[in-house]
């Protein structure tokens, strides 16, 4: 286990200190920081703040107590702040060698000012998006749909990610949320955990206050698998919500096949799965499995409606860019591959830095037609 974790270690403190030197070097060499006590108070500053998220991210593996807490959400607010103060040096930079081609050499430090502004505007709002949940209404035509699901409503949700960060009372915000939309049933698609070191059991308690009348399911995705999956799945199971270990249950007539993230990877093993439900072609059906992956695979078994999260959408700009460019079309929203329809979430929760640009946290509420 350390053999693996020493190289991701090297070369992420390495990533952090480069950014935090390159926003130091713009500080200095853009004239914002000017005296020597601001310069000292800058370089003190960001030599610290370089050094915590990986030490904080190590230890909420391990532990799980109010000071860790704190240590972890401080600094993965600061993580979200450095992408958009590393991407204003870039620009302060940038800004700097345009005016100087016009004969503006002075306007440097106004113009990294400016940057620096943006770049921290952008990152508060990023965090303040990240705690206001929307709630998104999509409604779906399924062939063969049964008489009884016409007219109902599912709530949809996917990576809640509960742990250091988003903990017990956003969990009970959720359940509440939940509760409040009526829906007749509640799907799950995974990451319902961050991963780290958490009280699993008390962070599931709240989804036993959920009323539908058809009840919550639940499947894991890629987070509950970075340990024995187990643990988790007990939590849930304890808290009321149903867990569908890669099977097919019929709720009032429709077929609902769950498939846990780490089946759902290999090809033959996800086909085989969906194969075995033996899954009736009269009758409409839902897959929920945590990522948009092999999709023609679900195509292929006559699955009409595929719900799925993961991808965040990116989470932040730019990584919306670079998660496009992975999932295609299916990184978020409603689209269709031949007869399947595909939601992809992109997510009520977060991952890493708590913040959401060009992004927002959603619970989707989907209608039958």
């Amino acid at each position: 286990m350390r053999r693996r974790i020493l190289p991701f270690v090297i070369v992420g403190q390495s990533i952090l200190f480069l950014a935090h030197w390159l926003i130091y070097e713009t500080l200095v060499g853009l004239q914002v920081a000017t005296t020597s006590r601001q310069i000292l108070a800058a370089r003190v500053a960001l030599a610290a703040l370089s050094v915590t998220f990986l030490p904080a991210t190590l230890l909420a593996w391990r532990y799980s107590n109010g000071l860790v807490r704190g240590f972890y959400r401080v600094a993965a607010v600061w993580l979200g702040l450095l992408n958009y103060l590393f991407l204003a040096a870039c620009g302060s930079w940038i800004g700097y060698g345009l005016a100087a081609a016009l004969g503006h050499q002075s306007a440097k430090r106004d113009i990294a000012l400016v940057m620096f502004g943006a770049g921290l505007v952008a990152g508060i709002y990023g965090l303040l998006n990240s705690m206001h949940i929307r709630v998104r209404h999509v409604t779906v035509k399924l062939p063969n749909l049964p008489a009884p699901w016409r007219g109902r409503l599912a709530a949809f949700v996917s990576d809640v990610h509960l742990g250091h960060v988003r903990g017990y009372r956003f969990a009970k915000r959720l359940a509440a949320l939940l509760t409040g939309l009526s829906p007749d049933i509640v799907l799950v698609g995974g990451d319902m955990y961050d991963g780290t070191k958490a009280d699993v059991q008390r962070l599931a308690e709240p989804f036993r206050e959920i009323v539908t009348p058809l009840g919550t399911y639940f499947v894991a995705g890629n987070h509950e698998e970075f340990s024995d999956r187990r643990k988790y799945l007990d939590a849930v199971k304890r808290s009321g919500v149903h867990v569908l270990n890669n099977e097919k249950v019929v709720v009032d007539g429709l077929q609902i096949v769950g498939v846990h993230h780490h089946e759902s990877v290999n090809t033959e093993q996800y086909r085989a799965i969906l194969r075995q439900a033996n899954l009736d072609p009269n009758c409409a059906s839902i897959l929920l499995t945590h990522a948009p992956n092999h999709l023609p695979v679900a195509a292929e078994e006559k699955i009409d409606l595929q719900l799925s999260g993961h991808t965040h959408a990116g989470q932040f700009f730019p990584y919306t860019w670079i998660t496009k460019r992975i999932y295609g079309p299916f990184v978020y929203g409603l689209k269709r591959l031949g007869t399947l329809l595909v939601y992809t979430s992109c997510g009520v929760g977060t991952w890493g830095p708590p913040l959401r640009l060009g992004t927002a946290p959603e619970v989707v509420l989907i209608g039958f037609e």
